[in-house]
């Protein structure tokens, strides 16, 4: 059974998403702002965070902030009713792993979070992955480049994770749509937010950079041999 915490102050969707997966078998907890949401989440076990944007007492991009600073890495996917790219990328570049606009279907939602909990739950062994100067811990999903912590989401890391498993050679965009989201195409925007926070940690920091765009095909490290 998987336990998922809903942050909607919208008692209507509310009502509607709690009849929905408590019919799949799942476990949900409740909260109608911001700050009941942080507090629930930071205090309980949650396979993941369904977080709505705009909330009383506290909004949603500073809930997933504050988590995320928290060292929370329960992965979150934002509603809202504002549909615009800004919005979009506002809550990627403040942690969140995906998106989906409101009014929207139920199952392309159930899909969304079952993609996001097997990523996020994944059968890993208790293993290190290290290539050049990066260092995964697949057991806990940290990762580090020099020994330095790198402040990954669930979605960066599985990112800079299928990087490190096939360096140095390319990850296609597309082989990145279906591990994150099941889907064989890429939106430009959101991969475009998430490799731009993943480059914020690994090479922003450093003089050599690491993370390479192969124009219209993916992305590759660049590991000195």
């Amino acid at each position: 059974m998987h336990k998922i915490l809903l942050v909607e102050d919208n008692r209507e969707v509310a009502g509607i998403l709690f009849d929905y997966f408590e019919c799949l078998d799942m476990e949900l907890d409740y909260a109608d702002n911001g700050e009941l949401g942080l507090q629930l989440a930071l205090e309980g076990k949650f396979d993941m965070i369904i977080l709505d944007l705009m909330l009383p007492r506290m909004d949603g991009l500073t809930v997933c902030n504050k988590l995320r600073d928290a060292g929370n890495t329960t992965p979150v996917l934002m509603l809202t009713a504002l549909d615009n790219r800004e919005d979009m990328l506002a809550g990627f570049e403040h942690g969140a792993d995906d998106y989906l606009t409101k009014p929207f279907d139920l199952e392309i939602l159930e899909a969304r979070m079952h993609a996001l909990i097997r990523r996020y739950r994944g059968k890993i062994a208790a293993t290190k992955l290290t290539v050049g100067p990066i260092t995964i811990d697949q057991k806990t999903r940290k990762a580090y480049r020099a020994e330095k912590p790198l402040a990954l989401n669930p979605t960066t890391y599985t990112i800079l994770e299928m990087l490190c498993l096939r360096a140095p050679e390319v990850v296609t965009r597309q082989e990145i749509a279906e591990k994150l989201w099941d889907e064989s195409d890429a939106n430009n925007d959101v991969l475009r937010s998430h490799i731009y926070q993943l480059r914020t940690q690994l090479d922003k920091p450093f003089e050599q950079p690491l993370l390479m765009t192969v124009p219209k095909i993916g992305f590759r490290l660049e590991i000195e041999s």
